[in-house]
């Protein structure tokens, strides 16, 4: 087995294949191909001591499921002491990689796809590279069922093409190169967005900022109805009153009363009758649902009922016209 490059040979290759292209500046430039070699260095200080040579680098792979061709990209495949195989794929991500990230990772999926299809060895373990970190986050191989659910979303996706359905699910990465294609973008893209009737004669900027400043009015009344409701109510406690008049209308003063349930008194009825799984978390919404269920014992549902108590008071105001004097 050859040995492995030196470090200078490593970081000479780095500055040989380095490209330019995609940096808002020179500095960044600079600092990205810094922090480059900076990994580099530390990954060859790991690695040189245990190298061994790959079965595969950028090995690519074409692969059939069930009439749908697949082809990809996998960083390194590796042959085990066991004679089983592992699958590498490097990763630059900011964040080390969870338990989760691994299982749910469908592209190390589809590369044992690949590999099992293409070599007839079995996949042993998975590993997403965490360069960053040089940290390697390894997984046992999927399992059969995992390997079908995968075939069976390359079918869903492939038939989704076939038949041009593009559903966009917007995420933090987006806008993407084909904003002009996007529900979600393509519309900003219009030069000047036209008048229509389906919008009453506005253009849809216009509707936007119409409905936006609607909304923002709304708020600020909302805040200068419930201060004064908060003044009158006051005014007729001070006053002793139930209800006070305007030139055309009453509002009348009343403490409301909000019903609900002791969670103290809801389990002790609950528990031995197997039925407080179904409201944990005390959701009142649940106990109310129960009390009409007839899939409950009724004596149940009677006592819950008859649990119901007030827990606490509210003032509330109530308006209502003056009738005109003739």
């Amino acid at each position: 087995m050859p040995p492995p490059p030196s470090l200078e040979e490593l970081l000479q290759f780095y500055e040989r294949n380095w490209l330019s292209a995609g940096y808002e500046s020179a500095e960044e430039e600079a600092d990205y191909k810094a922090y480059g070699r900076e990994m580099l260095a530390k990954f060859w200080e790991i690695h040189s001591s245990d190298f061994r040579m790959p079965i595969a680098v950028e090995w690519m792979f074409n692969i059939d499921v069930e009439g749908v061709k697949l082809r990809g990209f996998i960083d390194r495949v590796d042959k085990l002491d066991s004679g089983g195989l592992s699958i590498v794929d490097y990763k630059t991500d900011r964040e080390l990689f969870t338990k989760d990230d691994l299982e749910k990772n469908l592209q190390l999926t589809l590369y044992q796809l690949a590999v099992e299809q293409s070599w007839f060895l079995p996949v042993e373990r998975l590993t997403l590279y965490h360069f960053r970190s040089n940290t390697p986050c390894s997984c046992q191989p999927r399992d059969e069922a995992q390997l079908e659910e995968a075939k069976n979303l390359v079918l869903e996706v492939a038939s989704g093409i076939a038949e041009e359905r593009f559903p966009a699910i917007e995420s933090g990465r987006c806008p993407c190169d084909f904003a002009e294609h996007c529900p979600y973008y393509r519309q900003q893209l219009v030069a000047e967005p036209e008048e229509t009737d389906i919008l009453g004669g506005m253009a849809v900027d216009e509707a936007v900022e119409r409905y936006v400043s609607l909304q923002n009015e709304i708020k600020e009344l909302q805040l200068q109805l419930d201060e004064l409701k908060q003044m009158i109510i006051a005014f007729c406690r001070a006053e002793g009153l139930n209800r006070v008049y305007g030139s055309e209308h009453a509002l009348t003063y009343k403490m409301m009363e909000r019903a609900g349930f002791s969670e103290a008194e809801v389990r002790a009825l609950l528990e031995p009758e197997g039925l407080w799984e179904r409201v944990l978390g005390f959701d009142q919404s649940k106990i109310k649902e129960l009390i009409t269920d007839e899939a409950v014992a009724q004596e149940v549902r009677r006592k819950l009922e008859a649990l119901r108590q007030v827990v606490s008071t509210y003032p509330n105001l109530w308006p209502r016209k003056l009738a005109k004097e003739e």
